[in-house]
């Protein structure tokens, strides 16, 4: 016998089930959550959080006429599955597959793609607002989890939604999380409205009155509900002051509830929000047990939650671990992060030094500053940020950081691809950011003592300075009970060669390596370089070899364009050193998801795609090898 889930098509089937059928719908949904992302891995918990808040949306709204931007998008998997994508679901992440995200080329139903938080509230009003001049009567629903509002972009929506648009409907999704506990006065704040007890009891009124005589008898109930918060909370209610209509705290997983305020606020001609209360990972007692595992996670047993071993520690790992050792002889040594505790190890070092640890939130751009503050006053604070998302800091990093020449260390975790998350997620444009800005210092470890003695040098370095170090494990390195400073802008020779000179910079070092035993297979003398410093580069090594070899080559796990290879050409050129270069890194292009090895093969990464760009340079006879016998 079929489910019913098997019978939803498009949004179209949704309308057709009555209440208990939807909550039947919804039992269905977290099942195929839980036993599709037990094998491909994936955002669990915050798509077991949202079934009833997606299933009471296609309910009343008609996408894809009617807009859905999801903040960030990691919880549009249900709204995945009732788009027709059910067939392709088990595909989610894996190469050639769904993405994990929201993607306007993927579906019709897809209004807005988007993988960084807090760009919900801007994009949608952008809609309303196009949807305003162009006389359309369309519908806009921005869905925002609670911790989005703690990044500026959503307050910089709400400073400017009244006065743009007639209509507007945004739903906060509060599930007190996101990776971690949300932090900071605006989770203060929500917390107090949800557990005020004037407001719990409305609340629970609007619920009885839905089943007797529901509509928008229900709703003024719990409209009254903030009324009589109002006073307690703040003088006046916090939105309301941004000129949104607040309704709520609602049950966000009452179906019933759900739909009703849905149809009340598609009758407001006015901004509104509706705030919906949410159970992180409900359904499924591991995740709720363990919220931050089952945020977003790999392969796991669907009836125990359990995950294999990872074994030897990540880089992120070795960099808390790193931090902790630093912070205990200094005293100065402050680390920040954005929210990501988890996904930069920071959990590690906070249980050690509590009062040096800082999680400011869904906020990359106060973080930065934030840390700028800090240096002026002596500390050195280390901010722990994705490259991905240290993109989003970018100005800060210049005004207030490198232009006052402040001993900032950027930590940037996920250097590389991040693989499965996909194009906003992988970290490949930092190179060409940083390498332009005045006064920074970057580094590129190879392996995970390296990125130890990286940390170790950036604490003594008087200036700004950023490590980049890839998702995941390392070579598996032994790391040293104390790191040692390493000289900047001093490259490393692995090997020696003099006619071919290979540069491999952090994690693609070992295929520098593959690619001189190749050469040398040929008969050919090949240097391999480990460069460590991004920038400043080894210029001096670089003249050394210019004259004696005839071509050189370069790998780095980041994008080519104004990348480690265009620095090696623009030092060769400022030099007047005439040797050609061939260079191994990412293409012009967003780089899809799956698999690292397969997107490296696949983007022309590989010792074999080297070997055909040296081939031109290869015409002459290489020297006899010796043969010892």
């Amino acid at each position: 016998m079929g489910t019913i889930l098997d019978t939803i098509h498009s949004p179209a089937d949704i309308k057709k089930l009555s209440v208990k059928k939807l909550g039947t719908l919804a039992q269905e949904i977290r099942e195929c959550l839980i036993q599709t992302l037990s094998k491909t891995g994936g955002h669990l918990g915050p798509n077991l959080g949202v079934v009833e808040l997606t299933l009471a949306l296609h309910y009343v709204f008609d996408t894809p006429q009617d807009k859905f931007v999801f903040d960030v998008s990691h919880q549009a998997y249900v709204h995945k599955l009732l788009t027709g994508r059910r067939e392709r679901f088990g595909t989610i992440r894996q190469p050639g597959g769904l993405n994990g995200f929201m993607l306007r080329t993927e579906s019709e139903h897809d209004a807005y793609g988007a993988g960084h938080a807090g760009t919900a509230l801007s994009a949608a009003l952008g809609m309303a607002v196009a949807r305003d001049l162009a006389g359309g009567n369309e519908h806009v629903i921005a869905l925002a989890g609670d911790a989005a509002f703690t990044n500026g972009i959503s307050f910089e929506a709400l400073n400017n939604i009244a006065d743009n648009t007639r209509r507007l409907i945004v739903v906060l999704n509060d599930n007190e999380w996101s990776i971690d506990r949300n932090v900071g006065a605006i989770a203060k704040y929500l917390h107090k409205i949800v557990t005020n007890e004037h407001v719990s009891h409305l609340h629970d009124s609007a619920a009885r009155l839905l089943e007797k005589i529901g509509g928008k008898t229900a709703v003024n109930v719990v409209r009254r509900a903030e009324e009589a918060a109002k006073g307690m909370l703040w003088p006046s209610i916090f939105f309301e002051e941004f000129g949104l209509t607040y309704y709520g705290p609602v049950d966000g997983h009452n179906i019933g509830l759900l739909i009703e305020s849905f149809k009340f606020l598609k009758q407001q001609d006015k901004p509104v929000l509706l705030h919906a209360i949410t159970q992180k990972g409900r359904g499924f007692q591991p995740a709720l047990d363990k919220q931050k595992k089952f945020h977003g996670l790999g392969p796991y047993h669907p009836e125990t939650g359990e995950t294999n071993p990872t074994g030897q520690p990540t880089y992120s790992e070795v960099f808390a671990n790193t931090l902790v050792k630093l912070a205990d002889e200094n005293e100065k040594v402050i680390a920040i992060t954005g929210a990501m505790p988890n996904g930069t190890a920071l959990d590690l070092f906070r249980p050690h030094h509590p009062k040096k640890y800082f999680d400011v939130g869904i906020a990359e751009e106060h973080a930065v500053i934030f840390a700028a503050g800090m240096a002026t006053r002596g500390y050195k604070p280390f901010c722990a940020i994705y490259s991905t998302f240290l993109q989003r800091a970018f100005d800060p990093l210049v005004h207030d950081v490198c232009l006052q020449n402040l001993p900032v260390v950027f930590c940037m975790d996920r250097g590389g691809l991040s693989g499965d998350d996909g194009a906003t997620h992988h970290g490949l444009f930092d190179i060409s950011y940083l390498r332009g800005i005045p006064n920074i210092v970057h580094m590129d470890p190879t392996n995970e003592d390296e990125l130890a003695d990286m940390l170790y040098t950036a604490m003594l370095h008087e200036g700004p300075s950023a490590v980049r170090y890839p998702r995941g494990s390392g070579p598996g390195a032994a790391v040293k009970s104390h790191p040692v400073a390493l000289p900047i802008g001093k490259a490393k020779v692995v090997r020696e060669g003099d006619e071919i000179m290979i540069w491999g910079l952090g994690a693609l070092l070992p295929m520098a390596v593959q690619l001189a035993d190749r050469l040398e297979e040929l008969g050919y003398s090949a240097a391999v370089i480990n460069p460590r410093f991004v920038k400043p580069l080894d210029r001096e090594l670089l003249a050394e070899y210019a004259k004696k070899v005839s071509v050189m080559v370069t790998f780095e796990d980041a994008a080519l364009m104004g990348g480690f290879g265009s620095a090696v050409l623009e030092a060769l050129n400022e030099m007047q050193l005439d040797v050609p270069v061939v260079r191994i890194g990412w293409p012009d292009h967003f780089v899809e998801h799956g698999k690292v090895d397969q997107l490296r093969m696949a983007n022309g990464i590989s010792v074999e795609a080297a070997m055909e760009k040296l081939a031109p340079y290869l015409k002459h006879a290489p020297k006899p090898r010796l043969v010892v016998r």
